[in-house]
């Protein structure tokens, strides 16, 4: 099953405590598409300026990504500087240059419109919702915001969650939307407007997936060297996409399967700059990783009637107590 994905194709400066990189592939719908890649076709719609490189973005044709989506106009390209201190999930944006993504209007071509799969990067939400008016109803229509959609186009990105089914966001921006200091409370509120399904990640401390009544939690792969974060939300989402396409599965296990996917194709993601490292993955590094996570909480449990009330489930108030 093909993916759409709607969003920037960008060129990043980033510097972490491990490095730099100049100029590399960047943008929320680059990232995702390096990801989702693996697990079947992809449909990319963007701008870049007359000075990209189209050269860059041949892995990912290679791949399996369908770039005639993408629109090359007469300007510079959307540019992005950054610098990672220690705290490697807050980047210290250094310098921003639109360039023509500022004019970008998605124009989807009539041969993506059918995609039964759609993922809305990170952008406007008036053109998130835009990109909805051009397509056929797809079986599961996934977003992505940001801090500044939710301070400046409040009420558009409310109007937008009518018409998805699954949004992902960070834990600090589902407090920001929401106005709820506790997660769980925080998703109930989105879902209450119309997402079925809420993503929310917390970076080195894993993901939540909400649907209806059900929580889900899987953990951040350990790794012992970051060297860029840039791209790990959207490389996440081109994981979690890509296998329920792939599959072509939207039950409660699979969804859960999804997020486990996504993890580690977004733990993958920073282990290198730019989308070095997801683009040239093979099919059994992804299964081999997966298969650790597994490990990562696979216990064995064995009732001991006699300390039932020592450990009683939903004994403490709160829904996930003071860290949620």
């Amino acid at each position: 099953m093909p993916v759409l994905v709607v969003g920037s194709v960008a060129l990043d400066s980033v510097e972490t405590p491990f490095g730099k990189a100049e100029e590399v592939l960047g943008g929320s719908a680059t990232m995702f598409a390096s990801s989702a890649c693996h697990f079947g076709p992809v449909q990319l719609v963007g701008v870049v300026g007359s000075d990209y490189p189209l050269e860059k973005l041949e892995p990912l044709r290679a791949k399996g990504v369908d770039l005639a989506g993408l629109e090359q106009a007469e300007g510079e390209s959307f540019r992005w500087r950054a610098r990672y201190r220690h705290d490697l999930n807050s980047a210290e944006t250094l310098e921003t240059r639109l360039g023509v993504f500022s004019h970008f209007r998605p124009q989807i071509p009539e041969a993506f419109r059918n995609a039964p799969y759609v993922f809305l990067g990170n952008i406007d939400p008036r053109l998130q919702r835009d990109v909805l008016r051009q397509v056929a109803r797809p079986k599961l229509v996934a977003c992505d915001t940001m801090n500044f959609w939710i301070e400046s186009r409040r009420a558009d990105l409310l109007d937008l969650l009518g018409h998805v089914d699954l949004i992902t966001l960070n834990d600090a921006e589902a407090r920001q939307l929401t106005e709820e200091a506790n997660l769980v409370k925080a998703a109930r509120w989105i879902m209450a407007r119309g997402p079925k399904h809420v993503v929310i990640k917390k970076g080195e401390h894993g993901a939540f997936l909400f649907s209806g009544d059900s929580i889900f939690f899987a953990p951040a792969y350990p790794l012992e060297s970051i060297f860029d974060p840039t791209g790990a939300g959207d490389s996440f989402a081109g994981g979690f996409i890509g296998w329920l396409a792939a599959t072509d599965d939207l039950s409660e296990a699979n969804m859960r399967r999804a997020v486990v996917y996504g993890s580690a194709m977004g733990s993958f993601a920073v282990e290198r700059f730019s989308n070095e490292r997801t683009v040239a993955l093979t099919l059994p590094e992804i299964d081999r990783r997966v298969a650790e996570f597994r490990q990562l909480v696979a216990f064995e449990h064995a009732l001991d009637r006699a300390a039932e009330g020592a450990a009683t489930p939903g004994a403490e108030p709160g829904e996930f107590g003071a860290g949620a």
